[in-house]
């Protein structure tokens, strides 16, 4: 779980098994596989639905474990595991049995690009945690590549989008396919996405935070596809918006101490 699961791996683990974290974990990894069984049965709504319970279970896992004080080597692997279902094989495949699989080979291509693209950000996120800036994510986290491609499925699908005609139906397609790349390259880019790590849950906040929470969340439950489709959207860009800034940054930095 990679929103989560910032620990420093210097910090001694215990190396046993234990049951609470592990059964949030087992409960992640049983909704990205109960995604990829319902994208075989036609249900794709459902198999978005379970990308994003996924997400949930899976932020779970790590502050559990950190709560109570569980964190081990074997829940750290088994985590990496489970994340590769959820996020990294129960997308692509959701989203190219309900709009790539009549693309032919550039339908399969573009999923497989997002699987390895997925598997290479979970491999470098594992060997890098104890070098790089834990305010930033280096490339797209998995989860929020895998709640673009399943929030995109989940919005057409509660829109009929894909339905409503022969040739939206195809531009349908590609665009998924458009998605399904972008989500794969972000995640093995160089480009840093903020965390959120350093924001302090235990602090005293201004009423007017806990309000503006209540509204976003009552945003969310009145549609819940389109927001948070439209959030992920958001925050994939949001990497590329802050390297352009950060570029130009340095160029008028440059050109001022000229």
């Amino acid at each position: 779980m990679e929103y989560n699961k910032l620990t420093d791996r210097s910090e001694k683990r215990h190396r046993g098994i234990y049951i609470l974290p592990n059964l949030f974990t087992t409960a992640a990894l049983f909704a990205g596989f109960y995604a990829i069984v319902q994208a075989m049965n036609l249900r794709f709504e459902h198999a978005a639905v379970a990308i994003f319970v996924a997400m949930v279970l899976d932020g779970l896992d790590g502050r559990v474990a950190r709560l109570t004080n569980t964190q081990s080597a074997f829940g750290a692997e088994y985590d990496s595991l489970s994340d590769m279902v959820s996020f990294g094989a129960a997308p692509a495949l959701v989203i190219y049995e309900w709009a790539m699989r009549d693309l032919g080979k550039l339908g399969w291509i573009a999923a497989f690009i997002y699987c390895v693209g997925a598997a290479l950000r979970l491999a470098r996120f594992n060997t890098n945690i104890d070098i790089v800036d834990k305010r930033y994510f280096q490339g797209l986290p998995s989860p929020a590549a895998a709640a673009l491609v399943a929030g995109f499925v989940w919005v057409m699908i509660d829109n009929d989008v894909s339905g409503t005609g022969f040739l939206l139906g195809i531009a349908v397609k590609y665009i998924a396919c458009a998605v399904t790349i972008f989500a794969g390259v972000s995640m093995v880019t160089n480009v840093f996405f903020y965390s959120g790590k350093n924001i302090n849950l235990r602090r005293a906040v201004p009423f007017a935070v806990a309000l503006a929470f209540v509204v976003v969340l009552l945003v969310v439950v009145g549609y819940p596809p389109g927001v948070l489709f439209g959030l992920f959207v958001c925050y994939a860009l949001s990497g590329y918006v802050m390297c352009i800034w950060r570029f130009f940054s340095r160029r008028k930095s440059g050109a001022s101490a000229v």
